[in-house]
């Protein structure tokens, strides 16, 4: 299978499952944003973001104009958050807690529709 349609699948399938946890239960997104004050979860959701990112660069970093962007993207988004986390702590904390819980909503529904749209790609559910 090509690493980009592995990928595909991967982060479709995480996209789908994080919105729907999130959507069962949305007190969870106020549960994140109160854990990243815990130094501990901090550093633990800082290194799992560098090193997911960093996997996802490594073995996809496609800067074409396709479904391949958005892949190339997330790991890139992914590595940039993590080094914040670490690097600046407190100011990316600050930063993260002026998204506010409806623009985190609308945020999660986008990704739910890049999550769909890498499935469809991946799947190949609706012809394009």
């Amino acid at each position: 299978m090509e690493v980009s349609v592995f990928l595909a699948k991967f982060w479709g399938w995480y996209l789908m499952i994080f919105f729907f946890i999130l959507s069962l239960n949305p007190k969870r997104i106020r549960q994140i944003f109160k854990d990243l004050n815990d130094e501990k979860f901090l550093i633990l959701s800082s290194f799992l973001a560098i090193i997911v990112g960093l996997l996802n660069i490594q073995f996809h970093n496609i800067w074409e104009l396709s479904y391949k962007l958005i892949i190339t993207l997330i790991g890139w988004t992914s590595l940039i958050i993590g080094l914040a986390l670490f690097i600046f702590p407190k100011p990316t904390v600050k930063c993260l807690d002026i998204i506010n819980i409806k623009l985190v909503q609308v945020i999660y529904m986008l990704l739910f529709f890049v999550g769909l749209f890498l499935l469809n790609i991946s799947y190949n559910i609706i012809l394009m």
